[in-house]
């Protein structure tokens, strides 16, 4: 039997006194080099070290060894976690291995923040396509811990991604180096604060949510705000529209000056919202039917310093069928632009009791994740003699790689317009 023994920067006398046990007891011990004068001094007595740090190496040194005593593998962490576990369980077989985890260098991270990691995700970069980083910030993740891989630019990649992403104002950003060395450093990097130029190669980045931070609406974009601009439901984060496809939207819709704009679905109110500060005499009516979106679309609209005339927390199917409690306030029951952004499989339901309430004039605009979602509205639409528009929109962002950068694609939507004629 292998016992393969996770470390810490102290070990071996940080070790638990049943692993030292074992490491007293083994005829051979393989340790990194860094390790080993601390480890031959522990143990006063020679005992045949065998070099681990390259992997490789160490695995065909192991096939030579006598499989009648007990030995022992000293590795960082937890040796199945991004470490010398899986190559040791294919070589040599999980039968003669024994793990024996430590603290990962994801546990310390957390733990020297002193934030709770059960939320989390993570992401490792270590010879990897960097879009994965890409991908995962498009969730809004509560919590994300970035394995940084230094030959790919290391922390300076993730900056630059957080930023090209427009979710700088929407995470705090720490470094931890070194974890679990005697050397470790744990900084908190603020957006305007230039990274330092001392950054050990050993990086965890952890990027923790928050709500951004208020700022004067005169500073924001006339429309196509960043993505990190809006408050999200907590439980449900990245699920609104995203800045390219927002700007596609509001020129479909062509908001006029005046007029009603009904936003069906609308998540975080960021469409109709900026289609207010397109158009302040307009008067919009935003409808979601999530837990909390009429409080979260009302904070946004006052973060952007504009005014919903109406806010319904309500099934939109139900509301214009008149089913609800709440009734559509008087001035705002014939729309002239309307965002058919909810309904899911009742879309096409939905998108009928829209028509028969619109006036003559109007617009409305569907956007679709899916092709099969395509006929069915494009033939209500046609059964309502209306001009139909549609448009595929693949957007791309830029996102670093190394020195360069690379292009990293977006979801593909479908948007489908009709207008009266």
């Amino acid at each position: 039997m292998i016992d393969v023994i996770g470390t810490d920067a102290g070990a071996p006398a940080s070790l638990a006194t049943a692993q030292q046990q074992l490491i007293r007891e083994a005829h051979w011990i393989a340790a990194p080099r860094r390790l080993q004068p601390a480890l031959n001094a522990w143990l006063n007595q020679p005992t045949p070290l065998i070099d681990s740090d390259d992997p490789r190496l160490l695995v065909d040194a192991l096939q030579d060894v006598d499989a009648t005593v007990p030995g022992v593998v000293l590795a960082s962490g937890d040796p199945l976690w991004f470490g010398i576990g899986r190559m040791l369980g294919d070589r040599l077989g999980t039968a003669r291995l024994r793990f024996h985890p430590a603290p990962t260098s994801l546990q310390l991270a957390f733990a020297r923040i002193g934030r709770p990691w059960q939320d989390a995700t993570w992401v490792s970069l270590h010879g990897r396509d960097p879009n994965v980083l890409s991908q995962a910030l498009q969730k809004r993740p509560a919590a994300l811990a970035v394995l940084t891989d230094p030959n790919q630019g290391g922390a300076n990649s993730v900056r630059r991604m957080l930023a090209s992403s427009g979710l700088e104002a929407s995470y705090d950003l720490w470094l931890c180096e070194n974890l679990g060395h005697p050397e470790e450093r744990i900084q908190q990097i603020a957006p305007d604060d230039n990274l330092p130029l001392n950054l050990h190669r050993l990086l965890i980045a952890v990027l923790i949510a928050k709500e951004p931070a208020p700022q004067d609406p005169k500073t924001y974009p006339l429309f196509g705000l960043d993505d990190g601009a809006y408050l999200q439901h907590s439980d449900h984060p990245g699920l609104m529209t995203k800045r390219e496809i927002r700007i596609q939207l509001l020129a479909d819709l062509n908001p006029p000056e005046q007029g009603v704009l009904w936003d069906l679905g609308a998540g975080t109110g960021s469409v109709g919202l900026e289609a207010l500060r397109l158009q302040p005499q307009l008067q919009l009516m935003a409808v979601e039917q999530r837990a909390g979106g009429a409080a979260l679309i009302k904070a946004n609209a006052e973060r952007l310093g504009v005014r919903p005339a109406a806010v319904l927390e309500a099934n939109a199917i139900d509301l214009l069928r008149g089913e609800l409690p709440v009734e559509i306030p008087q001035d705002l029951q014939k729309p002239n632009r309307v965002l058919v952004g909810g309904g899911g499989r009742q879309r096409n339901t939905l998108l009928q009791l829209v028509l028969e309430r619109m006036e003559p004039t109007g617009i409305v605009v569907v956007p679709l994740a899916t092709m099969e979602s395509l006929s069915g509205v494009r033939r209500i639409l046609e059964d309502a003699n209306m001009t139909i528009r549609i448009n595929q929109l693949q957007a791309w962002r830029g996102q670093p790689l190394s020195d360069g950068t690379r292009l990293v694609p977006m979801n593909p939507i479908l948007t489908v317009s009709g207008t009266k004629s």
